[in-house]
């Protein structure tokens, strides 16, 4: 039965390549620089492709015969050329714009295109067309991040519907989104998980955030029921070029990068991209330091005309504060809400000189292999490591409305591996006029962790009377003291995930996703457990106008693995995976020139065996969680010049049945988030070069404890920007908070007060 299986797919699949070939190129710009978002169109057919960040195009399954090529984007000089195609073979067609990469730049500004454009191979892991994936996912471009001056991923993610950043005790950044918290990430399509070093935007080309239960294709280790994060670096291109940056601005900030780019050999099969990073900034409050420097280089190598590869390295040092952590226990709570703290928002019980030292390296290799016209071997590797010399975790507990008992605790040294190996094999074929895109793929993630940590008590303070802050000096004398217990730990464990996604073409508007995982987690130190898992993913679409407007509908599964969990009274409870299954519909869409585009859904998590966590920090499963919600995500340009990016998220995510606190929302999770951007780049000739932004996030209330009694109250911050741009050289100012909101983070973290921001950026 298997041969004969594997035999009529090879014959379907020889029959497929017999009748079509492949057409592929390279588009660039008059002065060499790739001429990315131009349109790539084969007339009379509906076959197209968009030129890619490095200059690249191809057109696959095209039937043998003559056609016209277009090469064409809104603003600038259209260009053609006559393509003969032979069966199961490939033909390149290259272009030249007329225009250099200046020119196009603008163009590509005004036309809103680089905001809008959702063109990926990561999320549904093969080439598929928003309009075509019944996923809803959102895309903050490097662009974005120019525009708003962005310094920091919190800022990236303020960017997108109905998501939320914080950051945590740890170190670590989280994003909220559907409800549920996500504080891992893939990179470029990997899973590259940190936990305590932090991640730097300087050298991604965009940021995609998957939406919802997206355990099928990504597995359990990135993913959570909310969705998965995709980071995406800048990739070398075929030519020289390269930008400066230098921004300063409010609390010391002090931000320098550079992104330089070029071939190293005459043939330009070999490509170095090199970014790299140096920043500092203080907090707003009397506590908060961060600096950090990352470098970050990247190598491609075409080996033929069917093997590249790509090597991405990335060092990341900090020296930081920990933000203090607010425990909450139970009845014990002072207070109703983060403003009713006494202590002010800008002070603290800690000194700055507390820094935690972290860096990470991380190594990505990927080999791709074009197997034959219509299938494609891509091969892998990641791998992380982590340290930390030092990590100073503080704590405030508040006893009463005006006393707080103070700790901090140690780890140090601490040492985490992540390693991943990902094999995936792309194809297509049909079967009569039945057109399958075909994702067979399997994983190996391993992750490995040991700690030494100490946990110290400090000072008992009533803020009615003088206090001193705790620092360095205090916290080394007691780390010193050899009465003090110090404790060392290790974790570990490792997944073997296999899946498969198939995209059937029934029509030319109609298509469905059919996909498959199969996961194996097994955790190898104390309280060692397998747990398999098996997860299922549903999907249709139909165009309502072709390459226009989609509805689309889908049935997503997810799963987290649980291990052992130690309670307050030192007793261990072992909680069993816990599954996720979203039912989800709506409607997308993309006009051309991005004119108007987005996407409007509702949808519906449900999770039977819900993990809950109750105010004195026991763990229980033992009722149902629903998190159900709509999102809009809305890109316009509707005048030359003006863009608009904007997006709501309404969500509400209960348990509606449990042994206590039934009925409650989960913590950190608040019903209303709107974030929204306006950019007009002025069409008068005597100033031309001057841009204007405006735009801002708003975010709801939120609770902070499982009892709902602790908010952390709503808040609505207000930023606008401008910048004067020439050929070479941009200006840009921003403010940040107008309005000098107090507020705080999902976690009660206090966040910037008024700032401002200036940038100035060279090309070469």
């Amino acid at each position: 039965m298997l041969k004969s299986l594997t035999l009529f797919l090879s014959i379907l699949t020889v029959q497929a390549f017999a009748q079509t070939g492949t057409i592929r190129g390279t588009v660039t710009t008059s002065d060499g620089k790739p001429a990315e978002f131009v349109n790539v169109v084969l007339a009379g057919t509906n076959k197209a492709s968009i030129v890619n960040e490095a200059g690249n195009y191809t057109i696959n399954k095209v039937p043998a015969g003559t056609y016209t090529l277009t090469a064409s984007f809104t603003g600038l000089l259209t260009q053609k050329s006559t393509v003969t195609v032979t069966a199961g073979e490939t033909s390149v067609v290259n272009f030249t714009l007329t225009e250099d990469n200046r020119q196009l730049q603008e163009v590509v500004v005004n036309s809103n295109s680089r905001q809008t454009n959702k063109e990926t191979d990561y999320v549904a892991r093969m080439p598929l067309k928003n309009l075509e994936n019944p996923q809803v996912y959102n895309v903050v471009g490097k662009e974005l991040m120019k525009e708003q001056l962005m310094t920091g991923v919190k800022e990236v993610f303020r960017a997108a519907p109905g998501v939320a950043p914080t950051e945590y005790v740890t170190g670590s950044f989280a994003v909220l989104f559907r409800g549920f918290t996500n504080f891992d990430y893939a990179r470029n399509g990997m899973a590259t998980s940190v936990y305590r070093s932090g991640t730097e935007i300087a050298n991604l080309e965009r940021v995609e955030l998957i939406k919802g239960p997206s355990g099928t294709l990504f597995g359990s280790q990135i993913s959570t029921f909310g969705g998965a994060i995709n980071l995406v670096t800048k990739k070398p291109y075929a030519a020289f070029g390269g930008e400066i940056d230098y921004s300063m601005g409010s609390f010391d900030l002090s931000r320098a990068t550079i992104d330089l780019n070029t071939p190293l050999n005459n043939e330009k099969t070999v490509l170095l991209r090199f970014n790299a990073v140096k920043h500092q900034q203080n907090s707003s409050n009397e506590y908060g330091k961060n600096k950090r420097y990352v470098i970050s280089p990247s190598l491609s190598y075409q080996a033929s005309d069917r093997l590249s590869f790509l090597f991405d390295f990335e060092y990341f040092n900090s020296d930081a504060n920990r933000l203090a952590y607010t425990l909450l226990f139970g009845d014990q709570v002072p207070f109703k809400s983060a403003k009713d703290i006494p202590l002010g928002f800008k002070k603290s019980f800690f000194q700055n000189d507390l820094l935690s030292d972290a860096e990470a390296t991380k190594y990505f290799g990927q080999a791709k292999y074009q197997i034959s016209k219509n299938w494609t071997s891509t091969t892998g590797v990641s791998h992380v490591n982590e340290f930390l010399n030092h990590s100073y975790q503080p704590y405030v507990e508040w006893t009463n409305a005006t006393t707080a008992e103070t700790s901090i605790r140690h780890f140090g040294p601490r040492e985490r591996t992540y390693a991943n190996i990902q094999q995936n094999f792309n194809g297509s074929f049909n079967t009569g006029k039945i057109h399958h895109n075909i994702l067979i793929g399997a994983s190996y993630e391993f992750n490995d962790e040991t700690l030494t940590y100490k946990a110290l008590e400090l000072d008992e303070i009533d803020i009615t009377q003088p206090f001193e802050k705790s620092g360095l000096s205090r916290v080394t004398g007691l780390l010193a003291d050899n009465s003090i217990a110090s404790s060392t730990d290790a974790y570990g464990g490792n997944s073997f995930g296999a899946y498969a996604s198939d995209v059937i073409n029934w029509t030319g508007r109609l298509s469905t996703m059919l996909s498959l995982r199969f996961d194996r987690f097994k955790q190898t130190y104390e309280g060692g457990f397998v747990q398999p898992s098996l997860s299922p993913k549903l999907g249709i679409v139909y165009q309502l106008v072709k390459d226009k407007v989609s509805l689309f509908g889908n049935f997503m599964n997810g799963f987290q693995n649980q291990g052992p969990l130690e309670q307050p009274d030192g007793s261990l409870f072992k909680p069993k995976p816990v599954f996720a299954n979203q039912m989800e519909g709506g409607v997308k869409a993309e006009l051309p020139g991005g004119v108007l585009g987005g996407s409007i859904s509702y949808y519906h998590i449900g999770i039977d065996n819900a993990l809950r966590t109750d105010d004195a920090l026991y763990s229980f499963q033992d009722g149902k969680q629903v998190s159900k919600g709509v999102e809009v995500e809305l890109t316009a340009n509707p005048l030359t010049g003006l863009s608009i990016v904007a997006g709501y998220g309404y969500n509400e995510n209960k348990y509606t049945k449990a042994d206590a606190y039934e009925g409650k929302l989960a913590t950190q999770a608040p019903k209303h988030i709107v974030n929204y951007w306006l950019n007009y780049r002025l069409p008068f000739e005597s100033i031309k070069g001057i841009g204007v932004g405006f735009g801002g996030n708003y975010i709801g209330d939120s609770y902070l404890n499982s009892s709902n009694t602790y908010t952390i109250p709503a808040y609505h911050i207000i930023n606008a920007a401008v910048s004067y741009q020439k050929e070479k050289w941009k200006f840009g100012f921003k403010l940040n908070n107008i309005s000098n909101v107090q507020y705080w983070d999902l976690v009660g973290n206090p966040q910037f007060t008024r700032n401002f921001a200036a940038n100035f950026s060279f090309k070469f």
